[in-house]
């Protein structure tokens, strides 16, 4: 694969690439204890060590499946799996309509790649790094960079969570720390006034509906941020969002 807007040499050995995959390096233990969360959660589930493997290498979407696991563990109806983890990576097509000016004029195998790599930290650290929407030499180095070092680290803690499952004593509080991981991870994503707001809606719409069944007070969350978010968004002048978004 190749940067058509630095010449023919491989992604690897532009330095972008080195400064994408530097930057979301600080962040890659954080990742790792999360996927190794998830993948002791898979096992003990349920899933089996083959479909847990099959789902951290095919899905690769840590919240939604985390989000799934307990709905799929308690038999709830498919519709709502789907839903749910609909619903938790709805902040994708945000993200999306972010990226489509950096990436939108790319072969459609390079995109599909860029759809299943992209994470939330990826967009963060990218748009701090280019700040203006529109394509320029290195973007897709380094991307490809904070990709790798972002799956490297999930998927490789993923996996041997999941190969030692079963060597994992439930006292360990894993849960816990992971717990504390996503939280760690989530502060990174509270760059401005806009965010920090629906942080603080979804956080008491999930516990002011905690005694939902079936974990639905994750939806109910996620709706009120989406609203919220929505809602301070279409008030903001345009100017002010270009502002607060040069400065991540």
């Amino acid at each position: 694969m190749h940067d058509d807007t630095s010449g023919t040499s491989p992604l690897w050995r532009d330095p972008a690439f080195a400064r994408g995959f530097r930057e979301l390096g600080s962040a890659s233990l954080g990742i790792g204890a999360w996927g190794l969360v998830t993948g002791v959660a898979m096992v003990k589930s349920g899933l089996g060590v083959p479909l847990s493997l099959a789902m951290t290498l095919l899905v690769f979407a840590g919240s939604a499946q985390l989000a799934a696991l307990p709905l799929i563990v308690q038999g709830a109806p498919m519709w709502l799996v789907w839903a749910t983890a609909a619903c938790v990576n709805l902040r994708f097509v945000i993200f999306s309509a972010g990226w489509r000016p950096y990436f939108g004029h790319r072969p459609f195998w390079q995109k599909v790649a860029h759809a299943y790599l992209a994470g939330d930290l990826n967009y963060v650290l990218f748009v701090k790094a280019y700040p203006d929407p529109v394509p320029q030499s290195g973007q897709w180095p380094f991307f490809w960079g904070g990709a790798a070092v972002n799956w490297l680290a999930w998927q490789g803690f993923s996996v041997l969570g999941i190969v030692l499952a079963h060597h994992i004593p439930t006292e360990w509080g894993l849960g816990f720390a992971g717990t504390l991981a996503l939280m760690g991870l989530t502060g990174t994503l509270l760059v401005d006034r806009a965010t920090w707001v629906a942080g603080a809606v979804a956080a008491c719409a999930a516990l002011a509906a905690y005694a939902l069944p079936l974990k639905l007070n994750i939806v109910v969350a996620i709706a009120a941020a989406v609203a919220i978010g929505l809602v301070m968004d279409h008030l903001a002048p345009a100017g002010r969002l270009l502002a607060q978004r040069k400065e991540l």
